[in-house]
């Protein structure tokens, strides 16, 4: 197979073009959607003294010098959440950014190690508001593409269509044939029992190792079973995730299994992710610590946690708030294959020299 062409080269830009003015538009769009609701763009700092919280995700981690001349760690955040929660607490209501946020480890159609992320909150609002504000983004992207359909790989959604809601535990029955509340203690309290998950992923043939953790066996049945099935036809609300699956998210005062989470997706992708958020940070300290411990586990390396973040946390007002793939949104109003087809400048890769 002959390798592509550099990005920069006029034939390819060309071919590229429509697709980045298409991108552009859908910033200009967004931007005047929030700016109608009464929302302020933020411009949150990418050093951070941590990048996040999430046992799975890695960060660049570089050196800050200081004024008094001592090196110290810092990280290009893995998402503007941690600054713009401090945002909430200093006494913003309605703020959104479209922030370059940085991915180690992560390459492939759907990934970049530095891509667009569309975040918002909305202080004193449930996070049920969040749904609209999702499928708003939805059509102003099929609107910017000029698109009556998202498309991804033979897989198409109406961006104008009600998006369906359905809840994690619906979704492992009619996708998976498995009953994830067995396996769930039900007062929400103490851990889920991973055998019983294990067995009932066995009886549908995922594979199982036996030092799968209760969370190992539920992301693969999840993305295996489950999201390639979502947001066909019409985009898909999967929500009430279990708490282990929300490490930043209050648990549902309906259910204290579950969390008040929701991810959205379109053509089997995933492209958001909301919450109702926590904010007692005694409880938010202690969820921090079980993901790195886990990062250590599986790992071998932990992150810091932000202590400034957790002081903040005590004086947040209640809150909802939203993470958005945009390059991803983009690539599926315009029915691109890859998130590099949807970059301006999309990143170098390491491997192929200079």
């Amino acid at each position: 197979m002959t390798p592509a062409s550099p990005f920069w080269t006029p034939s390819r830009h060309a071919d590229r073009r429509p697709r980045l003015a298409a991108r552009a538009r859908l910033m200009g769009l967004i931007r005047r959607h929030f700016e109608a609701d009464g929302f302020i763009e933020v411009d949150p700092a990418a050093l951070q003294a941590s990048p996040g919280a999430e046992a799975h995700l890695h960060a660049f981690a570089t050196t800050m010098v200081g004024p008094d001349g001592v090196g110290r760690p810092a990280y290009l955040h893995t998402s503007p959440e941690f600054a713009m929660k401090k945002l909430l607490a200093a006494g913003e209501r309605r703020i959104f950014a479209l922030s370059r946020v940085f991915r180690n480890r992560e390459r492939g159609p759907l990934h970049a190690p530095e891509f667009t992320m569309l975040e918002w909150y909305r202080a004193g609002q449930p996070f049920e508001a969040l749904f609209a504000d999702c499928a708003a983004a939805l059509r102003l992207a099929a609107e910017a593409a000029g698109a009556a359909r998202l498309r991804w790989r033979g897989r198409e959604a109406d961006p104008f269509a009600p998006p369906e809601r359905l809840t994690v535990a619906e979704a492992f029955r009619l996708h998976a044939r498995i009953d994830l509340f067995a396996s769930l203690p039900a007062d929400g309290r103490g851990q889920p029992d991973r055998d019983c998950l294990a067995r009932q992923a066995a009886s549908i043939g995922v594979r199982v190792a036996a030092d799968d953790s209760w969370s190992d066996i539920f992301s693969r049945i999840l993305s295996d079973r489950i999201e390639p099935r979502l947001g066909l036809g019409r985009p898909t609300f999967l929500c009430d995730y279990p708490v282990s699956q929300a490490a930043l998210a209050r648990v549902s005062p309906r259910d204290r299994r579950v969390a008040e989470r929701f991810e959205l997706y379109a053509c089997g992708v995933e492209l958001a992710n909301a919450f109702g958020e926590l904010t007692d940070p005694a409880e938010q300290r202690r969820r921090f610590e079980e993901e790195m411990a886990v990062k250590r586990r599986v790992y071998g390396d932990t992150f810091p946690i932000d202590e400034d973040f957790l002081a903040a946390l005590a004086i947040m007002p209640e809150a909802s708030g939203a993470a958005l793939g945009f390059d991803r949104l983009v690539m599926l109003a315009c029915g691109a294959e890859r998130i590099d087809d949807v970059q301006w400048t999309p990143v170098f890769d390491p491997a192929a020299g200079p």
